[in-house]
């Protein structure tokens, strides 16, 4: 399979984007800059479209908001059958939609184990599908990206702990099969390996004490900024990272090194 360069017009299909201090828009912002045009993707709706609406308005792109649970392989199909009415072909797939588990290993039930697998794990291989697809179809191969975590490695700090780190090291394993499957399409698949990052996902704002407490380990000495999560995603979906597949890139200011 030989390199194949991008169209100008084409779609990156970011799921997360509708927390408003969440990676996922950052994500978006950063992507939309870079020229491509924006399938933002949450369970929140009222939130995304609203975000749609604004970035569209500041970037002039097409960008398209779209309510989707990426744990119901329905919801992720009816998702896509939108995008492919609303907008150009899809050439990256960006998963940051996720939820925490602070639940200890012994408190860990079905239901909350369930939970999180459903939305880290099995979420991100049901719009893995959908998007390579869409990629394979296209012919001009492609780029996903899913979101791993330090926890996978580290098995949980202060707040997400054993199932999370269970849905999170899933994720390294997708990531690893899609890139051998997908790599004779011209499709690379990689996961960004985030450490602390000043969202809310680890159980709201972070204040001063709690990135202080997050920062002890970090040899850079603070917690990571969303739009530096952004710029690597930015060179993962380009065509300069056409020879990085099933690679985990850690974003952690250096708190794992392996």
């Amino acid at each position: 399979m030989t390199k194949n360069s991008f169209p100008s017009s084409r779609t990156a299909v970011v799921t997360g984007a509708g927390a408003p201090r969440g990676i996922g828009r950052h994500v978006a912002r950063r992507l939309a800059a870079d020229g491509w045009d924006i399938a933002a993707l949450d369970i929140d709706e009222a939130a995304v479209a609203g975000f749609a609406t604004e970035l569209s308005a500041e970037t002039g792109r097409t960008v398209v908001g779209i309510g989707v649970d990426i744990a119901d392989k329905e919801s992720v199909d009816a998702a896509f059958s939108r995008i492919d009415e609303e907008l150009p072909p899809v050439l990256a797939e960006v998963n940051l939609a996720g939820v925490a588990s602070p639940h200890s290993f012994f408190e860990i039930t079905d239901e909350i184990f369930t939970r999180v697998v459903d939305v880290n794990a099995k979420g991100t291989l049901f719009m893995m599908q959908a998007a390579a697809e869409r990629m394979i179809e296209g012919g001009f191969g492609g780029r996903i990206v899913n979101t791993s975590s330090v926890t996978a490695y580290d098995g949980g700090g202060t707040f997400s702990k054993t199932g999370y780190a269970a849905a999170k090291a899933a994720v390294l394993g997708l990531t690893r099969g899609g890139a051998r499957e997908l790599g004779k399409h011209g499709i690379t698949c990689n996961s960004i390996v985030p450490g602390p990052i000043d969202t809310d996902i680890m159980g709201g704002k972070l204040t001063d004490d709690r990135k202080a407490g997050m920062s002890s380990d970090i040899p850079l000495e603070r917690v990571g900024q969303p739009d530096e999560v952004a710029g690597l995603i930015g060179f993962l979906v380009s065509e300069d990272s056409s020879f990085v597949n099933g690679d985990s890139v850690f974003v952690d200011g250096g708190k794992h090194m392996v």
